[in-house]
Order: structure tokens, then C-alpha cells, then sequence
């Protein structure tokens, strides 16, 4: 008899542990695929670099990388493209954008107290992206509007994913009110974030302890961890809640270290200043009531280099188009078949410095409309770039038998203190839409202009 009711106590002793553990959430309703969260984040990591400024150190790039891709495979997260790069700015925050992409500020690097603490954050951030939170709230918030833009293919015309979100409001870069999640959805990332910590070796408890220090900070009006728990609302008692979930976690030992944050803390004690850019009034990206979300803004950097051609040419074929190009320049195709004509000092970031830029479109109604076509690309372009400028208007030629459309633009350069220009090129290819961006620093236009002009000369078509 003592034995059954021992046996019993035991069982009711089990279930009542296994009702307390918490199930770790999975990603709610999205009209978006995995990879157009992919997409969106590559189309809004190119903004981001152009409106802040990437540290180009390898040591503290590869450090945070290490960190990052230990939680990512020790915690078996989903698989998408992440990387993570440090942005220079003093406030304690971090990002991460759909689809992988993280900026991590400097500000954070110097406020953790251990590399546990730095993990934490990233484990956070990391599992808004596995959760799909940012397209998640984009899909509740406009799901009749998206629905029509994602089924009829709108999406994939002039300006991306991006420039089709731009179109209705609705932003996922830095600075949106989209990537300020709702309590619910920081109690997701907590619990996730903390049984990522745990899996790879570091304290979960650290996660709740480094964002409970910021949230005393902010009642004493702490300007750098005010934006921080903005986009981080507290879900209650954070240290309670993810201690609760230790006895379910792994048990450790939680001695992870990927690097030195000590010396990590020097370098980025060590960098030069730079020069802010005029912010909106809310002081960092569009508050929640805003329909224009906007990211903060800083000078890049980079010095634009001496551009050098030598005249001669490559010839690039592929599917039904053929062109030549400069022969210093390498071609990369992207998983959507477009492609990126530069070399290594041409790009910067995700941005092209200087270069071409080439893209097929399919048509909206089956069949090209070549001046209302582009004129709905250039619009999207503008929505996902900064700061662009119309200086010409599309003027019509011919390329190849094909009729075509060129327009020169202006925009903010991704190199220091630099202005670019853009000349398009939009080419009717019946049921698509072939384009063609010459990407060049103002400063150094008439280097390239013959170069870009051999180019679209240049261009034939098999079919």
C-alpha cells in the first residue's frame, strides 16, 4: 500500500512539473513565405547600411559572428542567412530584420558586463526572426491589402517587397514601428532566447538579469537605454519567469565564452566619432502611430575610392541577354536571378557603391506598359531609397529592336559624404520587364558615363 501511494505521489509529483514547463512558442499567421522574410531582410539590410554606419573592424565583426552563429547552431534555430554586424551608435540596442540579418550598436557592446549578457540579447533578437514576428504583425495589420499585392505578384516588380510594403504604410527596417513588438511577443523571445542560451552553453538567467539593470536604468530617463525598452516592453517579471523554466532548460555548465568582451569593449572604445545626421523628432524611427517609419540616419564611414577602368571589356550571357562589361568588374547572380556588376571597392555592405545593377520583371497584366511600368519602378525605388531625386525624365530609345526608357537620378551614396547617380534603364521585353541601374558617384560620373554608355549599347537579345 505505502509503496502505491509513494508511486502515486511520484506521478502527480512528475505531471504537476510537466504542466509548469512552458511550450516554446511557434510563429503565428503570416501571409509572407520563409523566403520573402528572406527577401525583405536583404532589401531592408541595404537601407540600413546606407543610413548608419557599419564598423569596419574584423575583429569586432568576427566576435559577434561567433557569438551569434554559436547560439544559431548549438541552439538549432531555423535555418536562414544570418549574419551580424556591429553599427556604430552609442545607444544600447540591437536589431534583428526579417529573414537573419542582426545590427548589433556599439553602445550594447559596451553596456553588457559579460559575454552571457551579449548572447542574451542576440538569443532575443534571433528568435523575433525564427518566430517571424516583424511579417507576423505586418500580415495582421494590413493582411486584405497584402493578400491581393502577394497573389498577384506586385511584390516582385519596381522596388522589391520593400517597395511594395512602402506603398501601404508599412515599414520592417530599422527604426519601425514593426519591429516594436508587443509584450506578448517579448515573453516569446524571452523564452525562447533563454533555452537558445541554454543549449549553447551560456546562463539564460543573464538575458532577464542584463534587461531588468536596463529597465532600472530607464527610470532614472537614461536617453541611451530609452529606445531599448521602447522596442523591448517589459512582460513582467523577466528573472522569475525564465527561472521558473530552469529546471526544463539544459543544465549547463553555462561557460561559454566565443572571444574576450573585455578587449571587444576597447576596440569600440577606440573608434572615431561620427557625424550624426538630422534624426526625426522622436529621436531614432517613427513612433507607433506613424505611418512613414523611418530609421535613424548616420554618415557612412567609408571614403569613396578612385575609380579606374582600363577600356577593355568581359562579355556576360546568360538566358536570353547578352552584354559586356568592364573586365576589373565581377558578375554576382542572386537567388532571384538578378544580377551585381562591381568590384570589392564598389560595394559596401549590401550596397553597391558603384556599378550595374540588373533585374527581369515580370509584367503586372501579362504584357508590358513600358512608361506606366517604370514609372511604378522608379516610384518603388524612391520608397526604398533615400533621399532620391528625378534629374531627368525618362526619355525613350531603342536597345536591341526593344523600346526602353532612360532616367537619371540622384540618391545618397553609401560612401562618405557622397551623392550618386543612377541612370536607369527599363527595357520592354514583352511579357518582362528587363532593368538596367548604372550606379555611380556623383564625383566620378564622367569616369564611368562612356563605360555605362558601351554597356547599354552593347546589350543583345537571343529571342
Amino acid at each position: 500500500m505505502r509503496k502505491r501511494l509513494l508511486a502515486l505521489l511520484l506521478a502527480c509529483a512528475v505531471l504537476a512539473l510537466a504542466a509548469s514547463q512552458k511550450k516554446l512558442p511557434k510563429p503565428g499567421w503570416n501571409l509572407f513565405s520563409k523566403q520573402q522574410d528572406v527577401d525583405l531582410g536583404r532589401e531592408y539590410a541595404q537601407q540600413v547600411e546606407r543610413q548608419m554606419t557599419v564598423v569596419p573592424n574584423r575583429e569586432l565583426t568576427d566576435y559577434v559572428n561567433r557569438v551569434g552563429m554559436r547560439l544559431v547552431r548549438q541552439g538549432q534555430l531555423d535555418d536562414y542567412p544570418y549574419y551580424f554586424r556591429v553599427v556604430q551608435e552609442d545607444s544600447i540596442n540591437a536589431f534583428a530584420l526579417p529573414g537573419g540579418p542582426m545590427y548589433i550598436h556599439t553602445g550594447l557592446i559596451k553596456a553588457a558586463e559579460n559575454e552571457a549578457q551579449l548572447a542574451g540579447v542576440l538569443a532575443h533578437e534571433l528568435s523575433h526572426v525564427v518566430l517571424r514576428h516583424g511579417t507576423h504583425q505586418a500580415t495582421k495589420s494590413q493582411f486584405v491589402q497584402l493578400g491581393a499585392i502577394l497573389v498577384s505578384g506586385a511584390a516582385s516588380r519596381g522596388g522589391g517587397l520593400s517597395g511594395a510594403l512602402a506603398q501601404l504604410g508599412v515599414g520592417l527596417g530599422a527604426g519601425s514601428y514593426m519591429l516594436s513588438f508587443s509584450r506578448g511577443m517579448e515573453a516569446e523571445a524571452d523564452l525562447m532566447g533563454a533555452y537558445t542560451m541554454a543549449k549553447a552553453g551560456y546562463n539564460p538567467v543573464e538575458l532577464a538579469r542584463f534587461f531588468e539593470k536596463l529597465e532600472a536604468q530607464g527610470g532614472n530617463q537614461n536617453s541611451m537605454v530609452a529606445r531599448f525598452l521602447s522596442d523591448h516592453p517589459s512582460p513582467g517579471n523577466r528573472i522569475q519567469a525564465i527561472e521558473d523554466q530552469l529546471p526544463y532548460m539544459p543544465r549547463g555548465p553555462y561557460t561559454a565564452q566565443a572571444g574576450d568582451l573585455k578587449q571587444a569593449q576597447q576596440v569600440v572604445a577606440q573608434l572615431a566619432p561620427v557625424k550624426q545626421k538630422a534624426r526625426s523628432a522622436d529621436a531614432g524611427g517613427a513612433s507607433p502611430n506613424s505611418q512613414q517609419p523611418t530609421a535613424p540616419t548616420v554618415t557612412s564611414v567609408v571614403e569613396m575610392p578612385r575609380i579606374e577602368v582600363s577600356g577593355r571589356f568581359k562579355t556576360y550571357q546568360g538566358g536570353e541577354v547578352t552584354f559586356s562589361y568592364p573586365e576589373e568588374w565581377n558578375v554576382t547572380i542572386g537567388s532571384d536571378q538578378s544580377l551585381i556588376v562591381s568590384d570589392d571597392k564598389g560595394m559596401v555592405g549590401g550596397a553597391v557603391g558603384y556599378g550595374i545593377m540588373a533585374y527581369v520583371l515580370p509584367a503586372k497584366d501579362g504584357r508590358v506598359q513600358l512608361l506606366s511600368d517604370t514609372t511604378a519602378y522608379l516610384k518603388g525605388l524612391a520608397g526604398s531609397s533615400p533621399n532620391v531625386r528625378t534629374e531627368a525624365e525618362p526619355s525613350s530609345i531603342t536597345v536591341s529592336g526593344s523600346p526602353a526608357l532612360l532616367t537619371r537620378l540622384t540618391s545618397d551614396s553609401p560612401y562618405k559624404q557622397q551623392r550618386e547617380t543612377d541612370v536607369v534603364l527599363t527595357i520592354d521585353r514583352g511579357s518582362k520587364l528587363l532593368v538596367l541601374i548604372f550606379v555611380s558617384p556623383t564625383a566620378q560620373y564622367s569616369t564611368l558615363e562612356q563605360c555605362f554608355k558601351k554597356v547599354s549599347q552593347s546589350v543583345r537579345f537571343s529571342s
